[in-house]
């Protein structure tokens, strides 16, 4: 993970960054149910995530953009299942060719930095249940199931939810 740098995301990267998130949820078939076009158009929209939230952006030495994630605050329009004094994080997204690299965990630990850095005494996310390769890392850093935080955004979709005492 050396060679990865986690840092805010630059206008400049906006469509590059939507489209990278939308390609590696492609990659996994997250689009498959019925919201899906819906949420592929959300996942695209990384300058409103930017705007409404905070974008995060993990590059390598060269500036190759590597991953993405999105820092919600609770009380902004990107927390769903935050309360006071939480942070969440959506959308976390790796390129499908820098997989393997730990990308996925330096935007993790940044994540948890900057919820640090912004006070909070949790943070929380939510997973679909066949994201197992994200789950590992999660309990490998100490998240926990919250399963009285699970939710439904489209029925027939459960959303599970995760949570990291700081």
């Amino acid at each position: 993970m050396s060679d990865i740098v986690v840092r805010p995301a630059r206008p400049d990267e906006f469509a590059a960054l939507g489209a990278l998130t939308l390609a590696a949820y492609e990659a996994d078939g997250l689009l498959l149910h019925a919201a899906g076009e819906s949420y592929a158009a959300e996942l695209r929209d990384a300058a409103q995530r930017a705007e409404q939230a905070e974008l995060l952006a993990a590059v390598d030495a060269s500036g190759t953009l590597l991953g993405t994630v999105t820092v919600a605050p609770p009380g902004t329009p990107y927390a769903e299942i935050s309360r006071d004094g939480e942070v969440e994080f959506r959308m976390l997204a790796v390129a499908p060719e820098a997989r393997g690299r730990g990308v996925g965990e330096a935007l993790t630990r940044a994540v948890l930095d900057r919820a640090r850095d912004l006070g909070a005494t949790r943070v929380v996310l939510c997973s679909l249940d066949l994201m197992k390769s994200a789950h590992r890392l999660y309990a490998r850093l100490g998240f926990t199931r919250l399963p009285d935080r699970d939710w439904e955004p489209v029925p027939g979709v459960t959303l599970y939810a995760y949570g990291l005492t700081l």
